[in-house]
């Protein structure tokens, strides 16, 4: 597993995968930058308030109101451009460092944006089921492990999906449940700091893509 976060923190920086990382990270800012000035425009059209000092407290709201939406949308959002780009950069991965293994069978376009859109869909449900945690001090504990779990699961079955049937990657996944939620943790961190959670799609893509390796080798 060490091995394979530090060769996930390599392929993260390198030259052939900059330009997957910009597209990701440019995509995400820009959805955010856009829902900002989409609510503003709208409060700004829809809210005339009489005193001035009142319209700043709202624009100041809006702002707080948006950067929590940015913390705790950031996961469904990235696991949509997860779905968009996955295929690109497991393809980059297993180039770079399993040039000799056959390469894996990139999943129609369509079936990876439905299944980045529906792990979205279940990451933001599991992210609103353990928000109440917040007001009992083990929050960051819960959501955490909420993520860990979901992000393991998923990046794990679509690495493994590029190789074998669906069904059949799902059950490699749960053969291997213990340890593939124990390496989730480290993608699950990081996408709960701001900032470094822009990095999640890239980097879990190709940490998995790793794991998904080691774990077909030693069970053969």
């Amino acid at each position: 597993m060490i091995s394979s976060v530090f060769k996930a923190l390599g392929d993260l920086f390198a030259p052939e995968f900059r330009g997957v990382l910009l597209k990701a990270v440019g995509l995400t800012l820009a959805l955010f930058v856009g829902l900002f000035i989409l609510v503003q425009i709208l409060l700004t059209s829809l809210t005339q308030l009489p005193w001035p000092w009142a319209e700043t407290m709202a624009a100041v709201g809006v702002g707080l109101g948006m950067l929590v939406a940015f913390f705790f949308l950031m996961s469904p959002v990235t696991a949509i451009f997860a779905g968009i780009f996955l295929d690109e950069i497991a393809a980059k991965v297993e180039k770079r460092h399993y040039p000799n293994d056959p390469p894996g069978t990139p999943l129609p376009a369509i079936t990876a944006i439905l299944t980045g859109a529906r792990f979205a869909l279940i990451v933001l449900l599991v992210l609103l089921a353990v928000l109440p945690t917040v007001f009992f001090g083990i929050g960051a504990i819960a959501m955490v492990g909420a993520n860990a779990y979901l992000l393991s699961r998923e990046y794990f079955e679509m690495a493994a999906m590029r190789h074998m049937p669906v069904d059949e990657a799902r059950g490699f996944r749960k053969a291997n449940a213990p340890q593939v939620f124990v390496a989730g943790l480290i993608p699950a961190v990081l996408s709960v700091v701001p900032l470094a959670n822009l990095l999640v799609p890239l980097f879990a893509t190709s940490y998995f893509v790793h794991l998904f390796k080691e774990a077909r080798a030693s069970s053969v």
